[in-house]
């Protein structure tokens, strides 16, 4: 017989015993921070479009949802601390060599990220070209600051973790978990500021969650992460790339400004089917002549790029963006064009990614 004393000890072993063994049930979660708005602050409870961004740390971001811990070992690192606005070439190449090196570590079994909405595409697209690793990178941001009456970023950033930590979601490339939906980072842009449904993709989300749970409708079908011909740990550098705009009355000199900056590529942002007007063509041609790639996407917000419909492309040896909108194809031509590669080449990435 145990005496009333000893019966406590056991009871507290044991449950100690069960706790510990709970939490070795759980995956281990690393939470990357950037800033942006799920970092924001705003003045009042009703500043739900007017705060500032970057401003509360990770370590408070992950205090302030508690429910965390009931789905994952979480731990957090404060990487940058802006607005995605301001995200460069040299802040992608070091968060994407941060999430590589974590993703290599045995203690980790997914990734997430906290970014501004502004250019969260961008960045996820990036880290889908670049990463090799099969684990989940979820990156996820808020259309309201914390301070804000139904602020959003408390269950994007639980939704997040839920993503990062389940065997199910690896393999699918980098994800966005947003307003409850699970999208590819490849297809997903920002589609609309103020409201929270900000993010979506043409083609549609591949999954959502809900209380905890994923549900998965589709998946990805372009090269990503572990299939990817570029690799992050080998990127040292991005090509320049630059986007020039199309639009009724569109000055000629625009692409040439640009070109003279040293550029390896211009993305031409067009109307409709990546139209080009007629008076900048020849100046399109003129840059083409002297090594630096052209690349047709339009800057309508659905739909895709067809080759030698518009433009004689084949003539003019440019390159279509296919489904991607410009500040996506920047991307892939940055990184596609920082090892050697003609025009074939690059058309070829834009198909196959």
């Amino acid at each position: 017989m145990f005496s009333p004393f000893s019966r406590k000890l056991v009871l507290a072993g044991l449950t100690a015993l069960a706790l510990g063994a709970h939490a070795a049930d759980k995956p281990n979660v690393v939470i990357l921070a950037t800033g942006g708005t799920i970092a924001g602050a705003g003045a009042g409870t009703v500043n739900s479009a007017s705060y500032q961004s970057a401003k509360v740390p990770v370590d408070k971001l992950i205090v302030s949802v508690p429910e965390l811990g009931n789905v994952a070992s979480v731990r957090g690192e404060q990487v940058f601390q802006i607005a995605s606005e301001s995200f460069t070439n040299a802040h992608l190449l070091q968060l994407g060599k941060r999430i590589s090196a974590l993703a290599k570590q045995k203690d980790v079994d997914g990734i997430v990220v906290t970014h501004g909405t502004d250019t969260l595409e961008e960045t996820a697209f990036f880290l889908n070209l670049t990463v090799h690793t099969d684990k989940p990178i979820v990156l996820v941001g808020s259309m309201r600051p914390g301070t804000a009456m139904s602020a959003d970023g408390s269950l994007n950033l639980y939704n997040a973790v839920v993503v990062a930590g389940s065997a199910d979601a690896q393999g699918k490339g980098v994800l966005v978990a947003m307003n409850d939906q699970i999208d590819a980072g490849r297809d997903v842009s920002k589609s609309i500021n103020i409201k929270t449904n900000a993010f979506a993709s043409q083609w549609g989300p591949l999954g959502m969650v809900v209380e905890g749970r994923n549900y998965w409708f589709r998946a990805p079908v372009k090269r990503h992460t572990s299939n990817s011909e570029f690799d992050i740990d080998k990127l040292d550098r991005l090509a320049e790339v630059e986007i020039v705009y199309g639009y009724g009355n569109v000055a000629a000199a625009n692409a040439q400004v640009l070109a003279e900056r040293g550029v390896q590529a211009i993305i031409h942002a067009g109307t409709g089917n990546g139209s080009v007007a007629d008076r900048v063509v020849p100046v399109l041609q003129g840059l083409r002549a002297k090594g630096v790639q052209i690349v047709r996407a339009a800057h309508v917000p659905a739909g895709f790029v067809l080759r030698n419909a518009e433009q004689p492309d084949d003539k003019y040896d440019w390159v279509v963006a296919h489904d991607l909108n410009p500040q996506k194809a920047r991307i892939l031509a940055a990184v596609a064009l920082s090892q050697p590669g003609d025009s074939k080449n690059l058309q070829r990435v834009f198909w196959e990614y």
